[in-house]
């Protein structure tokens, strides 16, 4: 099968978020069972350029930025790739909604008569900011293309439940959950690097939160559990870009007012080893998101054997609550309270430590791409039925 990804972002642009790793993930894996496929994207290094490379069997067709506004961007080469290379495919994979890429390439793969899958990476719902914008972002571009594709793919019960209620037919939404590349797990550093280069005692619980830096994400809420459940010893670790300018700053701020900069720690983006050893050299994981349609940085640190303290609102949720963590409500009383059982209750951390391994195995790409190869199959054979 040849298989067109179209995605706003992808490697080696990881500081763009987690769909950057999915998408390859999901390319390359699909690669390995014996599919085409092709990525079609943006190109966010400077100079910008367009470009083509092969990276790990994957067609990577780069388009250059011609101008940008946060992560929107407007691409020379488009139109041209849509009319000439288009046609060439079985199914288009469209993840994400506001970007120019995927209304593009859905009105073209249309016109062909090539059956198009969305993946809305919980964009369906305005979340973060611009509310307004985003709602005609949808009445002009987004529903229209949701309305057209063959699929709608939900990445947890979470974000089914909200497409259903959106009002999209229960036969157009299909379920297949994020995963991990478990033998990127297979070899973790050793226990000590992380905490060495921060200068971190071993017997120091570590609390660490890896992902964008960004309001939704709830680093403010974990700060004020910190200052609760680590009064005077422990360190809490803030990994991962600055996803909206100055708001570290004000997190610093934060951390001063409540007495415990000295012992918060802004490490910034960590990738491959340098995150991996920060998932071993934690204690536990915490998430206090006020919304996640999966949380692909869960998944790492229980991939990583580190159990995990997440919000209600995160999709992975099914998965973390009872077996790898505990799931709770989005305050830092209820996070304090969490992780002060956690760090005191060695035989509930133990069971949770153990039960890693089996939540990580029900998330791995071998087990989800078949899934995925499945939904394309589908997508086929209805749009075929429907052309008929």
């Amino acid at each position: 099968m040849r298989i067109l990804h179209v995605t706003q972002t992808y490697h080696p642009f990881l500081e763009r978020g987690g769909p950057t790793v999915k998408v390859r993930s999901i390319a390359e894996g699909l690669t390995r069972r014996g599919h085409r496929n092709t990525v079609l994207t943006s190109w966010f290094g400077r100079p910008y350029r367009s470009r083509r490379l092969d990276v790990n069997g994957v067609d990577v067709v780069y388009l250059r930025p011609r101008g940008t506004y946060r992560a929107l961007t407007l691409n020379s080469g488009l139109l041209k790739f849509c009319r000439s290379e288009l046609p060439g495919n079985d199914v288009v994979h469209i993840y994400g909604l506001y970007d120019l890429l995927g209304p593009v390439v859905a009105h073209y793969a249309s016109r062909r008569g090539i059956p198009y899958v969305i993946e809305p990476l919980g964009m369906t719902r305005p979340i973060d900011r611009s509310f307004a914008m985003k709602r005609v972002w949808h009445s002009i571009f987004g529903s229209p293309m949701i309305r057209n594709a063959a699929m709608v793919i939900a990445t947890s019960r979470q974000e089914e439940s909200e497409l259903l209620e959106r009002g999209i037919p229960r036969d157009k939404v299909a379920l297949r959950y994020n995963g991990v590349d478990l033998d990127e797990y297979l070899q973790l550093p050793s226990r000590g690097g992380f905490r060495g280069e921060w200068a971190i005692p071993p017997d120091e619980p570590v609390i660490l939160f890896l992902g964008r830096v960004i309001p939704r994400k709830g680093v403010d809420v974990l700060i004020d559990a910190f200052v609760q459940a680590c009064p005077a010893r422990g360190r809490l670790v803030v990994a991962g870009p600055e996803g909206e300018v100055g708001y570290i700053a004000k997190l610093r701020e934060q951390a001063r007012a409540k007495g415990v900069e000295a012992r918060t720690i802004f490490a910034g983006p960590l990738y491959a080893d340098a995150k991996k050893s920060a998932y071993v050299d934690c204690d536990i994981f915490a998430l206090a998101s006020r919304y996640e349609n999966f949380a692909n940085s869960v998944a790492e640190a229980i991939a990583c054997n580190k159990p995990v303290i997440i919000s209600e609102q995160c999709g992975i949720a099914e998965f973390v609550q009872g077996r790898a963590g505990l799931v709770i409500s989005r305050d830092a009383r209820a996070f304090a309270e969490a992780i002060t059982k956690l760090l005191a209750d060695s035989a509930l951390y133990s069971q949770f430590q153990q039960e890693c391994k089996n939540v990580a195995a029900r998330l791995s790409w071998d087990e989800l791409l078949g899934t995925q190869e499945e939904l394309y199959a589908r997508a086929k054979t209805d749009h075929r039925d429907v052309s008929r």
